[in-house]
């Protein structure tokens, strides 16, 4: 079976459940449920004939066995019963619920959909490839509010390729979404190491990645993903469910990759007895920060910095007020500059991500040891943003469209760079900033371009008026959010 006939073929089940109601994300839950019991029970038979960690009373033949109203309270009891076990199992079923309407359409999905395959034959690109599908198709869906953790996969594979992962690096990714950075190093090792050895390959499937991720929905859906893309088994599943930022986890990573959310600040609203309304801001206070503040990102940079072993590697998304913002952002950023080789910047341009109004890039860099002298000597910056225009339907970015910011990235020879940038090519994309010229701009901003707008200057060769439009309503949604910020700092509830 080919990845796009089982795409097809899930997605035409999709589309008769949702006549009932049923969403992408409700409908990719359900499958991931009866997937996870029938590829226990298939390991369970020759030739693998593992002990199942499924009880008997709610395995797979048990659902097989029943029609009608009683599969349907026998599929609903199992839920339940499989969500209070521990470990994997709890992880997978953790607070499911089924959301079929019909009991004959859940008895096809189980017969005909799940039960006609033998998922464990097929290959981990295929059921990988299929799943990733109906997962980009729910980030899709704007309504669901899925897009949030779900990163551009051409962006991912190009992070990867820069960052180069190797056998026997333990890799993480602390706010893991549904496992895009995960499961693309994983495949990025595998198809630059034919020959790993025994002790590689089960390195790579039990202890080389790790997730974290707050949202227990999306970390069911993360942890089948990497199953189905060979990572982990059905007895211990790498995600952690939680909130990364609580507390230093203690383990440490040679690579980190990762796209925080975009949240700019974290509050919760208390009600008073006389119904007043007040906002306590969720600072976070660790003895490893440098800085406290309610800012997730900055919170991320910090607790990234945290995770990687010396000279670990990191590549994170972060949105422009990380590389601008004053009071704990200047000085997070001047700590990170000093102690770690901040690198690469890559400023992605509009029009990416599901989540609207946010413009961001990807900083590279790597954690050093202690020393007196900053390890940062250069900054590299690749601007993808000028006079580009990508939409997510009509023009999605392509992994094409990064060649040659990864050509020019040299992960081999980062010491051999060349600046497309000069007085003669003021066009070139690629340049370079001396630590001196970053620490003496104002809040030691990193908020640096070049680049001529051509839209500006010339009338006849502005873009299409769908693209204007775009463009415009990122921008003040940008900017929304900015206000919202300072209407936050002032005291005031901003409903979301």
């Amino acid at each position: 079976m080919t990845t796009n006939s089982l795409v097809q073929k899930l997605w035409n089940y999709c589309n008769v459940l949702r006549d009932d109601g049923m969403s992408y994300g409700d409908y990719v839950e359900q499958l991931t449920y009866l997937l996870f019991l029938k590829m226990a029970d298939e390991r369970s038979q020759p030739p693998y004939n593992q002990p199942s960690i499924v009880p008997a009373a709610y395995a797979w033949p048990t659902l097989l066995a029943k029609d009608g109203d009683e599969l349907f309270d026998h599929y609903r009891h199992a839920l339940e019963k499989l969500g209070q076990e521990k470990g994997t199992l709890g992880l997978i079923f953790g607070k499911a619920q089924n959301k079929f309407q019909d009991p004959a359409k859940l008895r096809r999905v189980v017969v005909d959909l799940i039960g006609a395959e033998t998922w464990t034959i097929l290959g981990a690109d295929v059921k990988g490839d299929a799943y990733e599908g109906l997962l980009e198709k729910n980030a899709q869906d704007t309504k669901s509010g899925a897009g949030q953790y779900f990163t551009p996969r051409a962006l991912i594979q190009a992070m990867v390729d820069c960052i180069a992962p190797q056998p026997g690096e333990r890799i993480t990714d602390p706010a893991c979404g549904t496992g895009g950075f995960l499961f693309t190093a994983h495949n990025y090792i595998t198809s630059h190491n034919k020959s790993l050895t025994r002790d590689q390959l089960k390195h790579l499937k039990e202890k080389a990645f790790t997730g974290y991720e707050l949202v227990q929905g999306t970390a069911r859906v993360c942890a089948m993903n990497m199953m189905l893309h060979g990572i982990g088994s059905e007895k211990q599943v790498p995600v952690v469910v939680g909130d990364a930022l609580a507390a230093d986890p203690g383990e440490r990573y040679e690579v980190v990759l990762a796209n925080p959310p975009f949240g700019k600040k974290s509050s919760t609203v208390i009600v008073g007895e006389d119904g007043r309304t007040s906002t306590e801001k969720d600072t976070i206070e660790r003895d490893d920060f440098w800085a406290t503040t309610s800012n997730k990102q900055l919170n991320f940079v910090q607790h990234i910095k945290t995770l990687l072993t010396t000279h670990g590697r990191a590549a994170v998304v972060l949105p422009d007020n990380v590389l601008f913002e004053g009071g704990a952002g200047e000085t997070i950023r001047k700590k990170l500059l000093h102690e770690c080789d901040v690198h690469t910047l890559l400023r992605l341009p509009t029009g990416l991500f599901y989540a609207q109004g946010v413009k961001a890039n990807v900083l590279f860099f790597e954690k050093k040891p202690a020393s007196e002298t900053p390890w940062t000597k250069q900054l590299w910056i690749y601007d993808l943003r000028t006079n580009k225009h990508f939409t997510l339907k009509t023009n999605p970015l392509t992994r094409a469209d990064l060649d040659e910011f990864v050509a020019l990235y040299q992960a081999d020879s980062r010491q051999q760079r060349q600046a497309t940038w000069s007085p003669e090519n003021p066009a070139g994309r690629w340049r370079a900033y001396g630590y001196d010229e970053l620490v003496a701009r104002d809040k030691t901003s990193l908020d640096i371009f070049w680049l001529k707008d051509d839209s500006l200057a010339d009338s006849d060769n502005l873009p299409a008026p769908g693209v204007i439009a775009l463009e415009i309503v990122e921008d003040l949604q940008a900017a929304l959010e900015q206000f919202k910020l300072i209407a936050g700092d002032l005291g005031e509830v901003v409903e979301e």
